[in-house]
């Protein structure tokens, strides 16, 4: 048997991060400012960001340089393990290599620290004091918390109601760095009172809490909007989970033939996936697969349309595959999955045939997550999930067909905080929830006219 993990030592972790805007074939359409539907400039987006992150967002250099302070926080949990998931493979009895980026070792559980730590670092140095940001399931307020703990910054977190309410714990560990937590919609805001004056008993979704958020940011000068996916700069810190990978499978000699990686706004699967499409744009043959709920399948069964990143239309319009800003998707346990749009990136290269797309029920999702759990020992996130169950679906097509593949997946958080879905689906609560076509149609309304 071959090994079950490859290592990378502390020195090989990436220096750079990669800009896959250096290599796309066609760049995305521009965001647009709301009001004048003209390309946004960076002061379009000074009163929120930083100088150094408004500079990312529109880079085109291909290699944009850690910060030594970001690379000495990193070195707390990067670099994170590649498993060869052998005992799944021998319970699934597939020719296929199945290999796992583990990204749950970070201390928030997930991915979402990459980022975390360098936007807190960038707010820093700008003499930001505070952050305001939203969280769905838990896992990018939890890494924010950290983050700004470990610069000494605050941070206000808007949590997705219905989360709030299934995942308490992630609330308590939030609230352990330091971070105000407050269920969204919430009354601390114009738009979470709208919200709440139209539905009081509103789940609340991304878009809401992204709203609310925004507004803190815009009312208080010293502080400044962080964002765990959707935008440029934020795929761009993750892409260290892709380059690490790159070099675990070299040091095995192998070259995956797909990756796969859920998909809520996009950072996770950008982040695994970007560094391998660079291949791909050279021709290497690889396929990269973005898995989500089909209760908010917005590659699958969007539009790929400008629409605004939330739902009180304060951020620019992104052209992007939407859902429409003001749909509140149901409140399923994949709360990092439940956001209406994705990033203008993966929009792009989904539009122009680069990735695939699939949507599964979360009954199927969760059945994978049971038999990972029970074969390789590490409780998923319910995100993470739809990850497992694409690969379990591409090795049944790898066994069928009597073909050798090599699949790569990233396991982008463990599930310790969401015991309460493993709960409902060991007691047959869970049900498959389907953007239906009344939905469709009621998302189309509201999406802006964009000449």
């Amino acid at each position: 048997m071959s090994e079950a993990k490859i290592i990378l030592e502390e020195k090989e972790i990436p220096r750079a991060w990669y800009n896959i805007q250096a290599d796309m074939p066609e760049p995305p359409s521009p965001p647009l400012n709301s009001v004048t539907q003209q390309p946004t400039v960076p002061d379009d987006l000074a009163a929120i960001f930083p100088p150094d992150l408004i500079a990312q967002e529109a880079s085109r250099e291909r290699w944009i340089e850690i910060p030594g302070e970001v690379l000495e926080i990193y070195r707390l949990w990067r670099p994170t393990p590649l498993h060869r998931a052998h005992r799944l493979e021998q319970a699934l009895q597939t020719p296929a290599q199945i290999y796992y980026k583990y990204e749950g070792v970070s201390p928030a559980g997930s991915h979402k620290p990459n980022t975390a730590v360098a936007q807190a670092y960038y707010n820093k140095k700008a003499g930001i004091k505070r952050l305001t940001t939203e969280t769905g399931a838990g896992q990018w307020g939890s890494a924010l918390s950290i983050a700004c703990r470990f610069f000494g910054l605050e941070c206000t977190v808007y949590m997705v109601r219905v989360s709030y309410n299934q995942k308490p714990y992630r609330r308590s560990f939030m609230e352990v760095y330091g971070a105000q937590v407050i269920p969204s919609p919430s009354a601390e805001t114009a738009a979470g009172r709208k919200v709440l004056a139209d539905h009081p008993d509103s789940p609340g979704s991304l878009g809401i809490a992204i709203s609310e958020a925004v507004e803190d940011a815009v009312q208080h000068g010293d502080a400044n909007y962080s964002l765990g996916s959707v935008l440029n700069h934020v795929l761009l810190h993750q892409s260290v989970i892709g380059l690490e990978a790159k070099a675990q499978m070299a040091k095995a000699d192998l070259y995956p033939d797909v990756v796969i990686a859920c998909h809520g706004g996009g950072s996770n699967f950008a982040g695994l996936a970007f560094p391998f499409l660079q291949d791909k744009f050279q021709g290497k043959e690889v396929r990269a697969v973005a898995v989500e709920p089909t209760a908010c399948p917005t590659l699958t069964r969007g539009q790929y349309l400008y629409d605004f990143g939330d739902t009180a239309g304060l951020t620019p319009l992104i052209r992007m595959y939407t859902l429409g800003h003001d749909f509140i998707p149901p409140g399923i346990h994949a709360g990092g999955l439940r956001y209406h749009g994705a990033a203008s990136l993966v929009s792009k290269l989904y539009h122009d045939g680069y990735i695939e797309a699939q949507a599964y029920g979360q009954t199927e999702v969760f059945q994978s997550a049971l038999l990972f759990a029970q074969t390789e020992g590490i409780l998923p996130a319910p995100e993470a999930a739809h990850a497992i169950h694409a690969a379990v679906v591409e090795a049944a097509a790898a066994r069928e067909a009597g073909e050798k593949r090599v699949i790569l997946f990233n396991l982008s958080g463990h599930g310790h905080f969401d015991l309460t879905a493993y709960d409902d689906y060991l007691e047959n609560k869970l049900n498959n929830i389907t953007f239906s076509p009344e939905m469709q149609a009621e998302s189309k309304k509201t999406i802006p006219k964009v000449e």
